[in-house]
């Protein structure tokens, strides 16, 4: 994969999911990529963000990329590292999985860890002094119900503010984009001969539980699948990576 990158279908996917977004997101990047949440569901849990909307709001409020990455870079500027954690963590649930308290309740067991503090303050450490990789081993299987689809979104919002000490800063991985990397393992397994019934790719980007190593392998793929997409003219050529995470996120190319 490393070799072959994105294939032309889906190049072509991506083109055509530009084309739909191109004017939200004309800077490049998914600053502006918001999602909805019930402030209300959420309401006791602590400590709580102020710029996100109060729990006693009414009805349904909206976050964006940008506006976590903001919250993120201040909590983390006053070490209030579970503030940081709750930002991400509504933003990645929003109000999928709210009924009936299911992504509050997690929520809740997570922060009840009595080391999580210390955890989230040596992730964020251990970005700045060793990599994303070491950040996302440092976290793997350490806190009962907070897994890699959701601790790398808080390395993720962590990487705005504070930057790698080596190698591509971190992304989200995730169930979605877990299975996006095994379609595309699959396709140039079959190409290549190398795994022509994708066994291999299936246990590689199996659904959750993906190892340090796996992460970096991801993180450098898609580095360079945007320089790939970049350099044609159907991916805007300023694009970030995290345009192209987000992209594979929201479309289908096979």
């Amino acid at each position: 994969m490393a070799a072959r990158l994105l294939p032309d279908t889906a190049l072509q996917a991506l083109g055509r999911w530009w084309d739909r977004n191109r004017a939200e997101f004309a800077d490049g990047s998914p600053g502006t990529h918001a999602v909805r949440y019930a402030p209300s569901r959420w309401g006791h849990i602590t400590p709580w963000p102020s710029a996100l909307a109060s729990a006693s709001h009414r009805g349904d409020a909206e976050v964006s990329r940008a506006q976590v990455a903001s919250i993120v870079t201040e909590a983390l500027r006053r070490e209030a590292y579970r503030e940081a954690l709750v930002a991400t963590y509504v933003w990645g649930k929003g109000k999928r999985g709210s009924r009936r308290g299911s992504g509050p309740a997690i929520l809740d067991k997570i922060l009840s860890a009595g080391y999580l503090d210390a955890a989230l303050e040596r992730a964020v450490t251990t970005l700045s002094e060793q990599g994303a990789e070491a950040a996302y081993a440092g976290l793997q299987g350490l806190v009962p119900e907070f897994g890699p689809s959701f601790y790398t979104k808080f390395l993720y919002f962590a990487g705005k503010s504070v930057r790698s000490a080596s190698g591509p800063q971190p992304l989200i991985l995730d169930q979605v984009l877990a299975q996006q990397m095994r379609c595309l393992a699959q396709a140039v397994g079959r190409e290549t001969g190398h795994d022509p019934d994708g066994s291999i790719a299936s246990w590689v980007w199996r659904d959750a539980n993906w190892s340090p190593h796996r992460y970096a392998v991801y993180l450098s793929f898609i580095q360079a699948a945007s320089r790939q997409a970049s350099a044609t003219p159907l991916w805007p050529s300023d694009a970030t990576p995290d345009l192209l995470e987000y992209a594979l996120f929201s479309t289908s190319w096979t």
